[in-house]
């Protein structure tokens, strides 16, 4: 089998890290893999696949050397500026940032969802949101079944979504000490207010769950809105989700579809306790969804609870796994 080369970009964020720990985990057909962080971050070094990788300093020339592929996650200037400039050396970026994610000319991919969307690149595939990915999993196969007309999103979202400066400002709060990253501690706290706010109210995180799952669904005018928070846990993103139906459904059938759903693994058994935590969650690369009942405040509704690894599932796993689909079509 042909093998590849891989360039990671951002190698020292937390999402860096967990890209190279999924890309070791998954034994993807690579001949090499480089990593790039800022300046202040290079010469960091790494063990990949039992060799100690030293951290380059990300330029313009870093590309020269031919990669088939890159994963950015460094943030949205960064992909800006270097994810251009890696397409035309002739690699493929999947980007975490949201640089590029409603760029009509750029597929917004949740492989088990849209893997079709995955070809219909020019270069550049944009990972979705964190909190976009996990809800889409559920809600496409609901929607192909029975038609979303309205959505409803809660979020209780972990601090390491805010990266090393999130984490460190919910342990620098159990100690005591005031905050740095958020505008409020974040211990006994829960902070409604994720990225900035915009001019209607809604902040930029809200915006990017309800335009991300209009371009995913393929629904532009489907009727959403969102309240994101931030939580202090200190990994996986939880979810209430609210859901209005276009046509009717039987509530046994409907968890059935659920489970039958990729990348979903429904725990729903209240008589047990059994239910989605965060704690349970980590580490893995599945959406897991509970409490789903009925919404008898309309004519067909549904609630359910939606837990998933953010870090992983949420940018680095779901960026490994476009590269996966794209090695094997390239295979096929």
């Amino acid at each position: 089998m042909k093998e590849y080369k891989i360039a990671v970009v951002g190698a020292t964020g937390l999402v860096g890290r967990k890209v190279i720990e999924v890309l070791e985990e998954y034994q993807l057909p690579i001949s090499s893999c480089e990593f790039f962080a800022s300046r202040k971050s290079a010469g960091t070094d790494f063990y990949f696949n039992g060799k100690r990788c030293l951290v380059k300093e990300l330029k313009e020339t870093s590309f020269d050397e031919g990669f088939d592929f890159a994963i950015f996650t460094a943030g949205g200037e960064v992909s800006k500026q270097y994810a251009p400039i890696a397409v035309q050396k002739g690699c493929i970026v999947i980007d975490n940032s949201s640089a590029f994610r409603m760029d009509p000319n750029v597929p917004l991919v949740v492989p088990e969802v849209n893997p079709e969307e995955i070809l219909n690149n020019n270069g550049i595939i944009a990972n979705p949101n964190c909190s976009t990915i996990q809800a889409v999993l559920p809600l496409k196969v609901l929607d192909e079944k029975y038609s979303i007309k309205r959505i409803v999103y809660s979020t209780y979202q972990a601090v390491s979504g805010a990266g090393h400066e999130g984490v460190s400002d919910l342990e620098r709060g159990l100690q005591g000490e005031e905050p740095k990253k958020f505008p409020y501690q974040i211990v006994n706290n829960c902070i409604p207010h994720i990225d900035s706010f915009l001019e209607n109210g809604y902040t930029k995180e809200e915006e990017k769950m309800i335009n991300e799952t209009r371009k995913i669904l393929k629904k532009p005018d489907l009727k959403i809105t969102a309240t994101t928070v931030r939580v202090p846990v200190i990994n996986s993103h939880s979810e209430s989700i609210n859901v209005e139906f276009e046509n009717q459904f039987d509530l046994e059938e409907l968890k059935n579809v659920l489970k039958n759903a990729p990348g979903v693994i429904v725990q729903d058994d209240i008589k047990n306790n059994i239910y989605p935590l965060a704690t349970s969650a980590t580490g893995h690369d599945e959406t897991f969804v509970g409490r789903i009942r009925r919404d008898f405040s309309v004519e067909s509704g549904i609630n359910f609870w939606c837990v998933s690894d953010n870090i992983r599932k949420g940018a680095a796993s779901n960026a490994v796994q476009i590269v996966k689909k794209l090695i094997e079509n390239d295979n096929n």
